[in-house]
């Protein structure tokens, strides 16, 4: 049974960091690509950052590079996300989630997703 689990999540002053880790377990962690989206209230799932198989190509959405780190421990089978200088705007529902083959950014290209860890930047 494949499960993903979040953890990190929390409540933060803008400016903050935050570390978000995602443990994976029953899937071939080595070979998925692994991302990581967020949901804020009333709006849709979106993706925020990717990291291919072997760690060497990362994408990030705009709002987020250069303050968000995405990487990968294939021997711990975790992906995590550095979040600096955080801003109110990246308050949402943040979500990991794995698929394999090809990088994808649409949330409807993974099946596996993880339960999700609220992040919440206060100004």
């Amino acid at each position: 049974q494949v499960q993903l689990v979040e953890s990190g999540g929390g409540v933060v002053q803008a400016g903050g960091s935050l570390r978000l880790s995602c443990a994976a377990s029953g899937l071939r962690f080595s070979t998925a690509v692994m991302g990581w989206f967020r949901q804020a209230p009333g709006k849709e799932r979106v993706y925020v950052a990717l990291i291919s198989s072997d760690g060497g190509h990362v994408y990030y959405v705009d709002s987020v590079s250069g303050r968000f780190t995405i990487s990968r421990d294939n021997v711990k089978n975790t992906v995590y996300l550095q979040m600096n200088s955080l801003k109110p705007e990246d308050t949402a529902v943040y979500f990991c989630a794995a698929r394999y083959g090809i990088m994808k950014t649409a949330p409807s290209e993974y099946a596996l997703w993880g339960q999700g860890t609220q992040v919440t930047v206060s100004s």
